[in-house]
């Protein structure tokens, strides 16, 4: 039987092998946290950062959020509207309401960059309820007085379901447009939520899918390209509806896609999108299914032919929530803000006569 080497010669080589292997572990160690790991936050202000240009309030922690007023003078104003934009977007975004209709009805409206966007400060523990009391610090700072309307767009709804949940009170009425969805919600039947998730490009499974159940790899995840990830990121989701189709293609022809995107991610992708994603999918401290009804209209615009938002759950949403004023708009896709005439159909529905207020 041939005994094994006990030379310090072979010794040696032994451990300088395992010394190796150890080393190249933790070299690979070293590699997956630097390539999870996002990079610094250009904050607004700081040295190497973005410059402040717009009008900011700084809140009780000490971050600021940047915003932008529009329509009549606030004193003058009978409907006071904090505006919570959608992905990708910035203060600068509305609804597409004419400034005739805006003035008419008395419609002052202040829009914001949520946290991370833009020239808003980032919050490293942003979810649906710190969105919601961001709403109320700005309404506070800004003067908008004990009441006011909330509406938000697409992704930014989440601020509004938020609202609904944690401070109702300071709400006169809510709009969300085209909200977007939480397949994980457990309102939804399992069956159905499955279906039309199962619906989806298989990048954007499985882009929700690490927001969901690892977050802190979400920017890796959405940054390698050799995985399969989101198509909304690269702006290759399918449209079904020809105009939302044509006007992906004009801005991004014309550039005014990447401008917005450029605007909205300058303090870094994963403060901005990426954080946005972790908390519209991830894991909710409640299900909006089961929020009470609140003492004031909330309405739900949705197009039948979104190919972002399905419309089977909203439908399903609406129903469930019987006090949802529901309005599903035919052969309209996901852009809202983009249908001729909408905007302003918004603000005659939910604020009506205004001489009868």
């Amino acid at each position: 039987m041939k005994m094994l080497s006990t030379s310090p010669r072979f010794i040696a080589g032994g451990q300088l092998t395992r010394g190796r292997r150890r080393l190249g572990l933790v070299s690979i160690s070293s590699w997956i946290v630097r390539s999870i790991k996002p990079p610094p936050t250009t904050i607004c202000g700081s040295g190497g950062g973005p410059p402040v240009t717009a009008n900011r309030v700084r809140l009780r922690d000490g971050r600021h959020l940047a915003y932008r007023e529009s329509g009549v003078k606030k004193t003058d104003a009978r409907f006071k509207i904090v505006f919570s934009h959608g992905f990708t977007g910035s203060r600068f975004d509305t609804f597409g309401a004419s400034p005739e209709v805006i003035k008419e009805l008395g419609v002052y409206m202040v829009g914001f960059d949520r946290p991370g966007y833009a020239e808003s400060d980032p919050n490293p523990d942003r979810d649906v309820r710190s969105a919601a009391l961001d709403v109320e610090e700005l309404a506070d700072a800004l003067g908008l007085g004990p009441k006011f309307y909330l509406f938000g767009n697409s992704l930014g709804n989440h601020a509004v379901w938020g609202a609904l949940k944690y401070i109702p009170e300071r709400l006169a009425g809510a709009v969300l447009m085209a909200p977007v969805i939480n397949y994980r919600w457990p309102g939804f039947p399992p069956e159905l939520a499955s279906e039309t998730y199962n619906k989806q490009e298989v990048g954007d499974q499985w882009a929700l899918r690490v927001a969901y159940y690892a977050p802190s790899i979400l920017h890796w995840w959405m940054e390698q390209s050799w995985l399969p990830t989101s198509t909304v990121i690269k702006g290759t989701t399918y449209f079904p509806n020809k105009r939302d189709a044509e006007i992906r293609k004009t801005r991004i022809a014309d550039g005014s896609q990447k401008k917005k995107m450029d605007l909205a991610t300058q303090q870094g992708r994963y403060e901005s999108i990426y954080r946005d994603m972790n908390v519209m999918f991830g894991k909710w401290e409640f299900d909006p299914m089961d929020l009470p009804e609140p003492p004031f209209p909330v309405h739900l615009f949705q197009g039948d032919e979104d190919g972002l938002v399905p419309v089977t759950l909203q439908r399903y949403i609406a129903d469930k929530l019987s006090w949802i004023k529901y309005h599903e708009l035919p052969e309209t896709g996901h852009y809202l803000s983009s249908v001729p005439g909408l905007g302003d159909r918004v603000l005659r529905t939910v604020f009506g006569n205004p001489s009868s207020k």
